[in-house]
């Protein structure tokens, strides 16, 4: 048996299956987590801004006409919610350095196979998180809601309710400022210097395992 779509499920949920909605708000948590992560650019501030759209979302889907897409419409509610999060903590996100030494005496420990991967991994994910901080919140909501969410133009014009242009406009100059980021990162740990940022705009592990039931603390 198929899968139901999201339209069906939206129909299902808004007639009180709440079993609807639970499928609903399993199947696009992990991109909703992802659009918080990446504006707020912190776990406990995308936390805090998930949970909130998380219930904003199913309070508010009696509502939801279906105009829009159901994902277009979950994405405003979730870059809103991390907006306003950014908001009230008055701060911008920032990199908290991570220094790792050598144990002082005793015996060294194992070498940990994997842990050259993890590495490579968690830096790539600080080096966005510093990008992106560089960014202007408009210009920030913008270029995650276009590489990490997906979306096209169009929605995301929707969702942060301004012309295509001034959307391909935050864009184009966003990338270029993480763009210019990334390479200074990149020069920096080439010349052996400890840099703030390095890796490429990708989005590794920004996605969350998902709480046993989303809809149980709404």
């Amino acid at each position: 048996m198929a899968p139901l779509s999201d339209d069906e499920l939206v129909a299902a949920a808004q007639g009180g299956d709440r079993n609807a909605l639970d499928q609903l708000l399993r199947r696009h948590y992990d991109r909703i987590y992802a659009v918080c992560r990446r504006v707020t650019g912190g776990v406990s501030d995308a936390d805090d801004a998930c949970q909130e759209a998380m219930i904003k979302i199913s309070r508010s889907l009696p509502r939801f006409d279906g105009r829009a897409a159901f994902s277009t419409w979950a994405y405003r509610i979730a870059t809103n919610a991390s907006l306003d999060e950014l908001r009230k903590r008055n701060r911008r996100p920032s990199l908290q350095s991570i220094r790792v030494g050598e144990d002082e005496g005793g015996e060294p420990e194992q070498a940990d196979p994997m842990a050259a991967k993890r590495i490579e991994v968690i830096a790539d994910r600080l080096a966005i998180d510093a990008a992106l901080g560089d960014l202007s919140d408009d210009f920030k909501a913008a270029v995650v809601l276009r590489d990490v969410a997906d979306l096209n133009y169009d929605e995301i014009a929707d969702i942060l309710d301004v012309p295509v242009g001034t959307v391909k406009s935050r864009i184009a100059r966003g990338r270029s400022v993480l763009t210019n980021s990334l390479r200074v990162g990149d020069l920096l740990t080439e010349s052996h210097i400890e840099p703030a940022t390095s890796g490429k705009f990708s989005d590794p592990g920004n996605q969350r395992h998902i709480v046993e039931r989303p809809t149980d603390s709404i």
